[in-house]
Protein backbone atom coordinates (compact mmCIF):
# COMPACT_ATOMS: atom_id res chain seq x y z
CA UNK A 1 0.00 0.00 0.00
CA UNK A 2 1.55 3.31 -1.03
CA UNK A 3 1.32 5.93 1.93
CA UNK A 4 1.65 10.08 1.46
CA UNK A 5 3.36 11.73 4.45
CA UNK A 6 2.52 15.34 4.37
CA UNK A 7 4.87 16.93 7.20
CA UNK A 8 7.29 20.30 7.04
CA UNK A 9 9.63 18.85 9.84
CA UNK A 10 11.87 16.73 8.15
CA UNK A 11 13.65 14.83 10.58
CA UNK A 12 9.90 13.54 11.63
CA UNK A 13 9.12 12.80 8.30
CA UNK A 14 11.62 10.44 7.75
CA UNK A 15 11.29 8.93 10.55
CA UNK A 16 7.97 7.94 9.90
CA UNK A 17 8.80 6.82 6.19
CA UNK A 18 11.88 4.76 7.91
CA UNK A 19 8.79 3.38 10.45
CA UNK A 20 6.59 2.67 7.36
CA UNK A 21 8.73 1.06 5.18
CA UNK A 22 9.86 -0.99 7.48
CA UNK A 23 6.40 -2.43 7.95
CA UNK A 24 6.08 -2.88 3.74
CA UNK A 25 4.42 0.27 3.12
CA UNK A 26 5.56 2.37 0.02
CA UNK A 27 5.84 5.52 1.30
CA UNK A 28 5.95 9.26 -0.58
CA UNK A 29 6.92 13.01 1.48
CA UNK A 30 5.72 16.39 1.09
CA UNK A 31 7.36 19.22 3.07
CA UNK A 32 4.56 21.50 2.05
CA UNK A 33 1.36 21.98 0.82
CA UNK A 34 2.28 22.80 -2.92
CA UNK A 35 4.43 19.47 -3.03
CA UNK A 36 1.54 17.43 -0.96
CA UNK A 37 -1.14 18.80 -3.67
CA UNK A 38 1.21 17.70 -6.65
CA UNK A 39 1.77 14.13 -4.95
CA UNK A 40 -2.04 13.85 -5.26
CA UNK A 41 -2.40 14.92 -8.45
CA UNK A 42 0.13 12.59 -10.05
CA UNK A 43 0.15 9.22 -7.78
CA UNK A 44 -2.52 6.99 -6.24
CA UNK A 45 -2.18 6.75 -2.87
CA UNK A 46 -4.16 4.46 -0.12
CA UNK A 47 -3.97 6.85 2.76
CA UNK A 48 -2.19 10.40 3.97
CA UNK A 49 -1.02 11.49 6.73
CA UNK A 50 -1.20 15.05 6.90
CA UNK A 51 0.11 17.61 9.46
CA UNK A 52 -1.95 20.69 10.69
CA UNK A 53 0.26 23.09 10.28
CA UNK A 54 2.13 22.84 6.86
CA UNK A 55 3.92 25.19 4.45
CA UNK A 56 2.81 26.61 1.05
CA UNK A 57 -0.50 27.50 -0.36
CA UNK A 58 -2.85 25.77 2.18
CA UNK A 59 -2.56 24.45 5.77
CA UNK A 60 -3.81 20.78 6.60
CA UNK A 61 -7.44 21.61 6.63
CA UNK A 62 -7.58 24.03 3.50
CA UNK A 63 -5.35 20.93 1.66
CA UNK A 64 -8.21 18.17 2.96
CA UNK A 65 -10.94 20.78 1.56
CA UNK A 66 -9.27 20.96 -1.65
CA UNK A 67 -9.02 17.34 -2.42
CA UNK A 68 -12.30 16.94 -1.45
CA UNK A 69 -13.38 19.78 -4.19
CA UNK A 70 -11.50 17.72 -6.35
CA UNK A 71 -13.11 14.48 -5.81
CA UNK A 72 -9.57 13.25 -4.37
CA UNK A 73 -10.74 9.86 -2.56
CA UNK A 74 -8.22 8.81 0.18
CA UNK A 75 -8.71 8.06 4.25
CA UNK A 76 -6.88 10.92 5.67
CA UNK A 77 -5.47 11.05 9.19
CA UNK A 78 -4.39 14.16 10.48
CA UNK A 79 -0.77 15.05 12.80
CA UNK A 80 -0.87 17.90 14.88
CA UNK A 81 0.53 19.44 17.91
CA UNK A 82 -3.01 20.53 18.18
CA UNK A 83 -5.15 18.85 20.85
CA UNK A 84 -7.89 20.98 21.63
CA UNK A 85 -11.47 19.92 21.03
CA UNK A 86 -11.98 22.85 19.14
CA UNK A 87 -9.43 22.05 16.81
CA UNK A 88 -10.25 18.26 16.44
CA UNK A 89 -13.92 18.86 15.42
CA UNK A 90 -12.47 21.76 12.78
CA UNK A 91 -10.16 18.53 11.38
CA UNK A 92 -12.86 16.11 11.16
CA UNK A 93 -15.56 18.90 10.02
CA UNK A 94 -13.00 19.71 7.14
CA UNK A 95 -13.22 15.78 6.30
CA UNK A 96 -10.43 14.28 7.88
CA UNK A 97 -11.19 10.30 8.97
CA UNK A 98 -9.21 10.48 12.30
CA UNK A 99 -6.90 12.47 14.35
CA UNK A 100 -3.96 11.67 16.48
CA UNK A 101 -2.14 14.25 18.38
CA UNK A 102 1.60 14.91 18.90
CA UNK A 103 3.31 13.48 20.16
CA UNK A 104 1.79 9.96 19.47
CA UNK A 105 2.82 6.18 19.53
CA UNK A 106 3.99 4.50 16.44
CA UNK A 107 2.02 1.72 17.23
CA UNK A 108 -1.08 3.36 18.00
CA UNK A 109 -0.15 5.59 14.71
CA UNK A 110 0.07 1.88 13.03
CA UNK A 111 -3.33 0.84 13.73
CA UNK A 112 -5.22 4.41 13.23
CA UNK A 113 -3.93 3.31 9.89
CA UNK A 114 -5.19 -0.02 9.72
CA UNK A 115 -8.25 0.91 11.39
CA UNK A 116 -9.05 3.38 8.15
CA UNK A 117 -7.24 0.85 5.69
CA UNK A 118 -10.05 -1.63 6.57
CA UNK A 119 -12.96 0.88 5.83
CA UNK A 120 -15.09 -0.53 2.24
CA UNK A 121 -14.28 2.90 0.33
CA UNK A 122 -10.32 0.62 0.20
CA UNK A 123 -11.07 -2.37 -0.45
CA UNK A 124 -9.08 -4.03 1.58
CA UNK A 125 -10.89 -4.70 4.62
CA UNK A 126 -11.67 -8.80 3.56
CA UNK A 127 -9.59 -11.56 1.72
CA UNK A 128 -9.38 -10.95 -2.12
CA UNK A 129 -9.68 -14.11 -4.06
CA UNK A 130 -9.64 -15.64 -7.48
CA UNK A 131 -10.77 -18.67 -7.98
CA UNK A 132 -8.59 -21.04 -5.53
CA UNK A 133 -6.44 -18.08 -4.63
CA UNK A 134 -6.74 -16.27 -1.71
CA UNK A 135 -4.72 -13.44 -0.55
CA UNK A 136 -5.26 -11.88 3.12
CA UNK A 137 -3.95 -8.35 3.19
CA UNK A 138 -4.17 -7.99 6.66
CA UNK A 139 -2.37 -11.20 7.63
CA UNK A 140 -0.13 -11.05 5.15
CA UNK A 141 -0.96 -14.64 3.80
CA UNK A 142 -1.32 -16.17 -0.22
CA UNK A 143 -3.46 -19.38 -0.41
CA UNK A 144 -3.67 -21.24 -3.48
CA UNK A 145 -5.76 -24.44 -3.31
CA UNK A 146 -5.68 -24.39 0.31
CA UNK A 147 -1.94 -24.16 1.24
CA UNK A 148 0.39 -21.51 1.63
CA UNK A 149 2.40 -19.82 -0.81
CA UNK A 150 5.64 -18.33 0.42
CA UNK A 151 5.95 -14.55 -1.13
CA UNK A 152 8.20 -11.77 -0.34
CA UNK A 153 7.04 -8.74 0.51
CA UNK A 154 6.83 -6.94 -2.63
CA UNK A 155 5.51 -9.82 -4.41
CA UNK A 156 2.65 -9.66 -1.89
CA UNK A 157 2.05 -6.17 -2.68
CA UNK A 158 2.37 -6.37 -6.42
CA UNK A 159 -0.41 -9.09 -6.28
CA UNK A 160 -2.32 -7.06 -4.04
CA UNK A 161 -2.63 -4.14 -6.08
CA UNK A 162 -3.04 -6.49 -9.28
CA UNK A 163 -5.59 -8.10 -7.12
CA UNK A 164 -7.73 -4.92 -6.29
CA UNK A 165 -8.08 -3.54 -9.78
CA UNK A 166 -9.22 -7.16 -10.78
CA UNK A 167 -9.67 -6.88 -14.66
CA UNK A 168 -8.00 -3.74 -15.21
CA UNK A 169 -4.89 -3.80 -17.26
CA UNK A 170 -2.16 -2.33 -15.23
CA UNK A 171 0.90 -0.44 -16.70
CA UNK A 172 3.93 -1.32 -15.97
CA UNK A 173 4.73 1.75 -15.14
CA UNK A 174 1.92 2.20 -13.00
CA UNK A 175 3.15 -0.87 -10.81
CA UNK A 176 6.51 0.97 -10.43
CA UNK A 177 5.38 4.01 -8.99
CA UNK A 178 3.07 2.14 -6.79
CA UNK A 179 4.62 -1.02 -5.26
CA UNK A 180 8.53 0.74 -5.58
CA UNK A 181 9.38 3.19 -3.20
CA UNK A 182 12.07 4.54 -5.36
CA UNK A 183 11.92 3.71 -9.12
CA UNK A 184 15.57 5.36 -9.91
CA UNK A 185 16.99 1.79 -8.14
CA UNK A 186 14.84 -0.48 -10.29
CA UNK A 187 15.57 -1.50 -13.48
CA UNK A 188 13.61 -1.27 -16.73
CA UNK A 189 12.87 -5.13 -15.90
CA UNK A 190 12.13 -5.32 -12.58
CA UNK A 191 7.83 -5.38 -12.97
CA UNK A 192 8.86 -8.52 -15.59
CA UNK A 193 11.12 -9.89 -13.09
CA UNK A 194 8.73 -9.96 -10.19
CA UNK A 195 5.85 -11.08 -12.44
CA UNK A 196 7.98 -14.17 -13.26
CA UNK A 197 9.15 -15.04 -9.68
CA UNK A 198 5.48 -14.70 -8.87
CA UNK A 199 4.09 -17.01 -11.95
CA UNK A 200 6.24 -19.57 -10.68
CA UNK A 201 5.03 -19.42 -6.83
CA UNK A 202 1.41 -19.59 -8.40
CA UNK A 203 2.12 -23.09 -10.39
CA UNK A 204 -1.38 -24.12 -11.95
CA UNK A 205 -2.34 -20.64 -11.20
CA UNK A 206 -0.19 -18.87 -12.83
CA UNK A 207 -2.62 -18.20 -16.14
CA UNK A 208 -4.56 -15.50 -13.44
CA UNK A 209 -1.70 -12.90 -14.27
CA UNK A 210 -1.89 -12.40 -18.32
CA UNK A 211 0.49 -10.08 -19.90
CA UNK A 212 -1.20 -7.05 -22.36
CA UNK A 213 1.26 -6.77 -24.60
CA UNK A 214 2.12 -2.92 -25.05
CA UNK A 215 -0.17 -1.91 -22.26
CA UNK A 216 0.74 -4.11 -18.93
CA UNK A 217 -0.68 -6.56 -16.84
CA UNK A 218 -4.31 -7.87 -15.63
CA UNK A 219 -5.22 -10.63 -13.40
CA UNK A 220 -9.00 -12.46 -13.93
Amino acid sequence: MKILVVEDEEKLANSLRKGLMAEDYVVDIALDSDQAFYLAETSEYDLVLLDWMIPGRFDGPGLITKWKTDQRIFPILMLTAKGAIGDKVKGLDTGADDYLSKPFSFDELLARMRALLRRPRQKVDQAMSLNDLVLDPLAKTLMVSGKVVQVTAKEFILLEYLLRYRGEVISKERLLNHVWDDQNRVQPNTVETFIAHLRKKLGPKSNSIQTVRGYGYVIR
